[in-house]
């Protein structure tokens, strides 16, 4: 991975850069609506949180390594007040309740004019620079997201190891099971629209200054399906999901743009197959696969982390 940016051209770099950005916030949803189950549709409001308040403290002076924080943690703050509608409604009505806010934040973006730049946007976002050094140039950019992203798998892989994702995946299979024995849904509904919101924020200002430029455009309604995709294609509650989701989701388009007219169709068609032969998602499937014809042991029929830990 290090000699990657030295050698790669352009576009894989900014494709690779783009994927990187993408995998954190579809880790952040895979926590909502993969462990915890609560359908969330507002990630590109969470997006456009970290990614406007990045945008406007950069643009002000501020240390992207300060921005950067901040904007996480408030889109953070902004999960946890989101999580509260989950306490009285479920399934599809939340999702409208998340549909919602993501077209109110998107509003807010347009409408704002003298603070947000309306449908002009932000211009000239500023990257970062590190001891010194300004990490401008695209290839140098990629260890910052490399290393953020890096920086978010390992609290992943913390979290779903603890007793927190124990509860989690409690609340996700039966939620009065879970308050018998002691889940507080309160706590764990609120905190999983917080961290997910969180590494939303976070993948929003890295897109931010990636891009250099930033408009409400960017994060419709269609982005929040964008990442739903990735958790489904990847496997919900599956650890490795997300890396799949996010790779397949950037990647497959441009792979498939050689088909000029018709490749937006090719795509879909891929994917609604995906799901009809694998509709738990590709993770899981390939495990599957893997354990059954290729004697990695007895196949394994839970995600990951309700067994093993993993």
């Amino acid at each position: 991975m290090a000699l990657f940016p030295r050698v790669a051209g352009d576009y894989p770099l900014y494709l690779a850069n783009l994927t990187g950005v993408y995998l954190i916030g579809a880790i952040g949803l895979n926590i909502t609506l993969g462990y915890a189950g609560q359908v969330s549709l507002a990630h590109a409001a969470f997006m456009a949180i970290g990614a406007y308040t990045t945008a406007l403290l950069t643009l002000k002076g501020v240390s992207f390594w300060v921005a950067m924080p901040l904007g996480a943690l408030l889109a953070g703050g902004f999960g946890f007040l989101l999580g509260f509608p989950a306490l009285k409604v479920r399934h599809h009505y939340l999702a409208m309740v998340t549909i919602g806010f993501n077209v109110l934040v998107y509003l807010v973006l347009r409408n704002e004019s003298e603070i947000t730049g309306g449908m002009t946007g932000l211009r000239n976002i500023p990257r970062p620079n590190l001891l010194g050094v300004h990490l401008g140039a695209d290839r140098d950019y990629f260890y910052v997201i490399a290393a953020t992203a890096t920086l978010f798998a390992a609290f992943y892989r913390f979290l779903v190891r603890s007793k927190w994702a124990r509860a989690f995946r409690a609340m996700r299979e039966n939620e009065l099971r879970a308050e018998v024995v002691g889940v507080s849904l309160r706590t764990y509904k609120t905190m999983a629209f917080a961290i997910g919101a969180a590494y939303a924020g976070a993948s929003g200002a890295l897109l931010a200054c990636l891009l250099r430029y930033i408009d409400p455009s960017s994060f419709e309604l269609d982005r929040s399906f964008q990442f739903l995709i990735m958790v489904v294609v990847g496997g919900p509650g599956w650890f490795a999901g997300p890396l799949v989701g996010a790779g397949i989701v950037t990647l497959l388009p441009e792979l498939l743009r050689a088909t000029q007219a018709v490749y937006l169709m090719l795509f879909a068609v891929l994917l609604i197959l995906m799901l009809i032969f694998s509709p738990a998602g590709l993770v899981p499937c390939l495990d599957q696969m893997g354990r059954t014809w290729l004697g990695w042991g007895r196949p394994r029929l839970v995600a990951p982390g309700e067994t093993d830990g993993a």
